[in-house]
């Protein structure tokens, strides 16, 4: 079963209805780059060398943010809906023919919406049933200072809702 590795936070929000109470947030402990995620498909009995996967995933890669930048979702049967959705900027337009897209939007987002047919089911609540959790203290300073290997430059945890639905923001920064 795969490893899913947390660290437990408490919340320190003030004002939070769970101040005080303790949350897991995940613990990353490797960024696969395209050439890495590459390599490891094809020590995975493939035919195609890690040289052929990697160009298979970087046509991917440039050929869905085409699609996604001409108005199309694109699904990837057993993974999910990759789609876009727009943010504007706070307040909107005053009316319909005062609204500027540079002036009135604030983003243009990638979204993912998870498979969810009985098949492949990797809802959230189906995924999480997947997974074995481990309690990343436990390793003994095992993941301590590893820093991400794709030189992102991002920190190793992954926040989310950490609070559930208690009725508090969750968040277990100061």
């Amino acid at each position: 079963m795969a490893k899913v590795f947390y660290l437990l936070k408490q919340n320190k929000v003030r004002n939070s209805k769970v101040r005080g109470k303790w949350f897991a947030r995940q613990k990353t402990i490797e960024t696969l780059n395209t050439r890495k995620l590459a390599n490891h498909i094809s020590e995975h009995g493939s035919i195609y060398t890690p040289d052929v996967v990697f160009g298979v995933l970087e046509k991917f890669r440039s050929c869905l943010l085409e699609m996604l930048l001409n108005s199309k979702r694109v699904k990837i049967d057993g993974l999910g809906i990759f789609f876009t959705t727009l943010e504007n900027t706070e307040g909107g337009a005053e009316s319909k023919d005062k609204f500027l897209p540079q002036k009135n939007l604030k983003g243009l987002h990638i979204r993912f919406l998870p498979d969810s047919t009985t098949e492949t089911d990797i809802s959230s609540r189906e995924f999480i049933k997947k997974a074995e959790f481990v309690n990343a203290e436990t390793l003994a300073g095992a993941l301590d200072g590893d820093a991400p290997s794709s030189g992102s430059g991002s920190d190793n945890s992954q926040s989310g809702n950490t609070g559930g639905n208690t009725g508090g923001s969750g968040s277990t920064e100061d």
